[in-house]
């Protein structure tokens, strides 16, 4: 399973997220759609995904807006992380942990 992980400016929830899908054995990247991310989603990234979790709804707009063409038959799973969190915290584990082992059905 490859997963994408996507929030804003790929700073705290994506990478985390990513690094937790990895602990769970599946391969994951992670992007930001913020022109300031990080790391910008290309649609590369989109095309090597076999599921795309986006933290907020609003995120899985944006992410329709930008890049609709290169999403037909992806799924794409909107987790509702807010963002509150450090990378890492045990906190934002926590709540990542089950969403990411439902969306990657591990």
């Amino acid at each position: 399973m490859k997963a994408l992980f996507i929030c804003g400016k790929a700073r705290i929830r994506s990478p985390a997220a990513a690094e937790i899908a990895t602990r769970l054995g599946a391969k994951a990247d992670f992007a930001g759609l913020s022109k300031d991310a990080d790391e910008r989603l290309s649609a590369e990234q989109l095309e090597w995904a076999d599921v795309i979790c986006v933290m907020e709804a609003r995120q899985a707009q944006r992410l329709k807006t930008l890049f609709g063409p290169h999403l037909r038959g992806k799924r794409v799973v909107v987790l509702n992380i807010p963002d509150r969190y450090t990378c890492m915290q045990d906190s934002l584990v926590a709540l990542l942990e089950p969403k990411i082992r439902k969306a990657l059905q591990v």
